[in-house]
């Protein structure tokens, strides 16, 4: 990779279908600057942009992408509040950190080949006679030796090991390690497999050591973690770097964040194909022809199917009803309702401060394509009073898609803020 230092997320733009693969960032026309879907912090030497979701406040307050961020990565912090401060950059690379550990970890605890000294009886290595002078003369019946032996105490678990330590030291860190039951367990197991050899002092040799890239034709899901632990622990290197012309920053695909986010709070009454892992695969022919992935397919009867649009679809959005883009985005919803015999479809897309519903009749059937604006909040105080009503507002959205309400055209209701939901 020419800039290694540079991260995006996920790493497979192209198989998202947004166009996020083409190789620009931004565009700059009549001093406009657009950045299309693209959110996170971009730098170049010493300069640095922060591209923020268009709900933040400020750069320093986008309580929406950080809140998107630990929902998806599963993680539980009530007491965040942003600082203006650059090192708020890799804040964000410890949301990743759980979610790479579980993936990696699926494929079992990392082992390597690895040499150990022994000085014992049960001789089953080569002996190393200097160790042995040393330690046994006089004879006192045990053998100095070393064996090189498959272990799960080794550079790149001691790495991760670092990093569960490093975190645990930052603010964040304790809502970032104990997000779940299951990541809990993860973490003690890293910390037992290398609780012999562990030591902070020796941070600076095993990052060294994790330097080249891990390859294994098992163990593939901990190329991505290395790498990730390595930007923990060298954040600093990374962020002050004065090598000529260094780029480095984290980006996240915006569109592919809020499919993730809204599957997060629709999960228990929606299947969501991923068209990435082809996950839920569907066909839209016989014989297996065309597959499709819908972002969401209801569990039960009457089957609903939707699609989550980062993009604004009220009546300031930015294109016409009649334009080639809303035709698109109509269409290919319509299409999955008449594929899976539904007669109801729905797009969420997320509007500020208050709550949008629009229902179109599809002409002459009995179908209907409802246009459902979940409301971002815009004036909380704090990032713990925004939990409490983005949680109200992710209930009545529930609540509605499940009630399969059907409100007259253009009808709009106010804020959702509501209690918080466990």
């Amino acid at each position: 990779m020419e800039n290694p230092d540079l991260l995006v997320f996920p790493h497979s733009f192209s198989k998202h279908q947004d166009d996020i693969e083409k190789p620009h960032i931004f565009s700059l026309d009549n001093k406009n600057l657009t950045t299309y879907n693209l959110m996170g912090f971009i730098g170049r030497n010493s300069t640095q942009l922060t591209i923020s979701s268009r709900f933040a406040k400020d750069e320093n307050n986008d309580y929406f992408l950080h809140y998107m961020l630990q929902k998806v990565f599963s993680i539980n912090l009530l007491k965040f509040d942003q600082t203006p401060n650059k090192e708020n950059i890799w804040d964000f690379l410890l949301y990743l950190f759980p979610y790479y550990l579980k993936k990696a970890y699926s494929q079992g605890i990392y082992k390597a080949y690895k040499k150990e000294e022994y000085n014992d009886t049960n001789v089953k290595g080569s002996i190393d006679v200097k160790r042995h002078i040393l330690r046994n003369i006089p004879f006192t019946g045990k053998i100095a030796y070393t064996t090189r032996e498959h272990s799960y105490n080794n550079n790149l678990t001691q790495l991760i090991r670092h990093t569960i330590e490093f975190i645990g030291t930052h603010p964040y860190g304790n809502g970032v390690l104990t997000g779940d039951s299951e990541l809990r367990d993860i973490v003690s197991k890293f910390i037992f497999v290398t609780n012999k050899t562990y030591n902070g002092n020796s941070r600076q040799k095993i990052i060294t050591a994790n330097l080249k890239p891990v390859t294994h034709p098992y163990f593939t899901e901990y190329s991505a973690l290395q790498k990730i632990c390595l930007k923990i622990l060298r954040h600093e290197k990374i962020t002050f770097g004065k090598e000529k012309d260094k780029v480095y920053g984290l980006l996240f695909d915006g569109a592919w964040l809020w499919e993730e986010y809204l599957n997060t709070i629709l999960k228990e009454n929606f299947i969501h194909p991923e068209n990435k892992t082809s996950k839920h695969r569907h066909y839209l022919f016989e014989n297996n022809i065309q597959s499709i992935f819908p972002d969401f397919i209801s569990k039960v009867e009457p089957k609903s199917v939707g699609d989550a649009k980062y993009i604004p679809l009220d009546r300031q959005q930015s294109y016409s009803e009649n334009s080639e883009k809303a035709t698109s985005i109509y269409y290919k919803t319509i299409a999955y309702m008449y594929r899976f015999s539904s007669k109801n479809g729905f797009l969420i897309f997320p509007r500020q401060d208050s709550s949008f519903f629009e229902t179109y009749r599809i002409k002459e059937t009995e179908g209907t394509l409802k246009k459902i604006g979940l409301a971002i909040p815009q004036t909380t105080e704090n990032f713990k009073e925004y939990i409490k009503t983005m949680n109200g507002n992710e209930e009545e959205l529930r609540q509605h898609l499940m009630t399969n309400k059907t409100p007259n055209a253009q009808q709009a209701f106010g804020s959702m803020a509501g209690e918080v939901v466990n």
